[in-house]
């Protein structure tokens, strides 16, 4: 939080600093807009961005199935940590559907499922009938009394019509919340293009909404807020055994998993009765390197979109520094594991080399992620006259 304590010491003491150097009528305090029918008021952009992070936090994730017996204030709890997540660090979900994702794309090729077959199996949506999940290929690669190819045949014979009904969104639902992203992204383009200003707030939420974009993408045929998995095939394992139920990896384990999709050997399906929250197909799968180089890439885009309001307009010196230095933190800090794995000697001495850093980059990068989200409500106190100026949609179209 060292970085925090910084970001308020600068802005006390530059409360009162004079502004960037800009022409003396760059900002007002009050709806400055002399066109009342080509005007937008205070409420109004902020009403659109948080309608927008909205759409891409709470209604676009796609949480796995989870445990059995939850109550519905454990259920929104857990949606809400998932949601929070989405707003610290939504790179982190793009990785995530792109696991699953191609995870899902494997599991058609291989094992011929449908690609909403495919994703329930991802999201932990098939148990066996002692109610562990069917979660991993090595499960369906089983040869012993051909239990593998008779938990294929299974999934296969669950119609598609019997998943989606489970699911809360359909097509109509998750394209209303896409066309939301979108529609604000053409809004933003349009600004730019008429020479008005973007608030920082906006280009924050712009950020999301391009990030959002992906997920909805990459999560379009997963079945959404599904609470209850299907049973199919025998059992896992001899009722005669002991069975402990442990629902979640522990914490540390918990935290690479999200990251990297990594669990070791902390998860087995068949002594649980869920996957993990960020599980996908198998923490061994191929896929992870091409997951991981996209998260990079959000990474990056999502922190080169801060990087953008580099020279706006700010009502202070401080806070234009600290944005600045945000950014430049939410660009720099996913990519180092990364850049430092071809030091690794072996397997064993990347995942400590990558614990520290997570230890090390976690904190870094929270507190920029926090100071990106409250310095854009602080910097609503004092707005540009032409933030308040709508964007003229009729030069857009053609007139005869």
């Amino acid at each position: 939080m060292l970085l925090i304590l910084i970001a308020v010491h600068l802005l006390s003491r530059d409360s009162i600093a004079a502004p960037l150097p800009r022409p003396p009528d760059a900002r007002a305090s009050t709806d400055s807009c002399n066109d009342i029918n080509n005007c937008r008021t205070f409420f109004s952009i902020l009403w659109g961005c948080l309608a927008t992070i909205f759409a891409c936090t709470w209604v676009s994730v796609h949480p796995n199935v989870p445990p059995p017996g939850q109550s519905w204030l454990q259920l929104f709890w857990r949606r809400l940590k998932m949601m929070l997540i989405g707003i610290i660090a939504p790179e982190i979900m793009v990785g995530f559907a792109a696991r699953q994702f191609l995870g899902s794309r494997s599991l058609v090729k291989e094992f011929k499922f449908s690609s909403t077959q495919a994703f329930f199996f991802c999201m932990g949506g098939f148990v066996s009938s002692d109610g562990h999940p069917i979660a991993t290929e090595k499960q369906l690669r089983n040869r012993h009394r051909h239990v593998g190819s008779k938990l294929q045949e299974a999934i296969r014979n669950v119609d598609k019509e019997e998943i989606t009904d489970k699911s809360k969104g359909d097509a109509l639902s998750k394209g209303v919340a896409l066309l939301q992203g979108l529609w604000f992204v053409a809004q933003c383009v349009a600004r730019v293009h008429q020479h008005l200003t973007i608030t920082q707030l906006e280009v924050a939420t712009l950020a999301f909404a391009i990030v959002n974009i992906f997920i909805w993408l990459l999560w379009w045929n997963k079945p959404l807020h599904v609470q209850r998995p299907i049973v199919v095939g025998p059992p896992t394992r001899p009722n005669t055994e002991t069975i402990t139920f442990r629902v979640q990896p522990p914490r540390s384990v918990r935290i690479l998993g999200a990251i990297f999709g990594h669990y070791g050997r902390e998860y087995n399906p068949s002594s649980s009765d869920s996957v993990p929250s960020f599980w996908s197909v198998q923490e061994e799968s191929d896929h992870s390197i091409a997951a991981g180089l996209l998260l990079i890439l959000m990474g990056a885009v999502f922190g080169a979109i801060h990087c953008a309001a580099w020279n706006a307009i700010f009502p202070t010196p401080a806070e234009m520094r600290i944005w600045r230095a945000s950014s430049l933190v939410i660009i720099a800090v996913p990519c180092i594991p990364y850049f430092l794995s071809p030091l690794a000697i072996n397997e064993d001495n990347w995942e400590y080399m990558v614990a520290v850093m997570v230890r090390l980059g976690i904190p870094i990068y929270v507190s920029a992620r926090i100071i990106l989200i409250v310095l854009p409500l602080i910097e609503l106190r004092l707005l540009p006259a032409s933030a308040f100026v709508d964007v003229d949609w009729s030069t857009y179209i053609p007139h005869i």
